[in-house]
């Protein structure tokens, strides 16, 4: 068993390690991300703002659909809780998540699918206001950036593409047309 100069035994010295070491980095890298995301997805459901644009970097770009680009954290915010604040309440879900993580230069990308509800008019029979598409994601690690204690391994959203491939029900504010 491989020693260090004093004799002893450790971790760094035995074959392999390395690429141990690797390999937990990606999973926690990936799960990182994923955990960026539903945090992220779950305070825009809870209106809770301040916590969503907190996934995203300062320079971060959103482009979506219907709507022409937007360019910068404060625009992004602006935009999106316009939009969204107008329904009553709503389901952000994130589907089928993947993730590349490229650790030595600090960069990911990721997919996945969105499944949008908005409830349209609460207690009333009315079918919700629904759309989906693709997400395409990327990433920006910032070590130094400070995550609030949400242990996001100080990964930022740098560019969200998505597409509408589907819609159902009636957008009646017009919110994503």
């Amino acid at each position: 068993m491989p020693r260090t100069t004093t004799g002893q035994d450790t971790p760094a010295a035995r074959p392999g390690h390395c690429a141990l070491e690797r390999r937990l980095r990606l999973l926690e890298d990936r799960e990182a991300l994923r955990s960026l995301l539903h945090r992220g997805w779950w305070a825009l459901d809870r209106r809770d703002w301040g916590t969503w644009i907190g996934c995203w970097a300062e320079d971060a770009v959103l482009e979506f659909g219907p709507w022409e680009e937007v360019r910068g954290r404060d625009a992004i915010r602006a935009r999106v809780e316009e939009a969204e604040s107008a329904y009553p309440s709503m389901q952000h879900h994130l589907l089928n998540l993947d993730f590349d993580v490229d650790a030595e230069r600090g960069r990911a990308t990721g997919t996945g699918y969105m499944w949008f509800v908005a409830v349209t008019a609460p207690g009333l029979d009315t079918a919700p206001y629904a759309m989906g598409g693709p997400y395409d994601w990327e990433f920006r690690r910032d070590d130094g950036a400070a995550d609030g204690g949400q242990n996001n391994g100080g990964w930022r959203l740098t560019r969200q593409r998505l597409g509408v491939w589907w819609t159902t029900g009636e957008d009646r504010q017009n919110s994503f047309g």
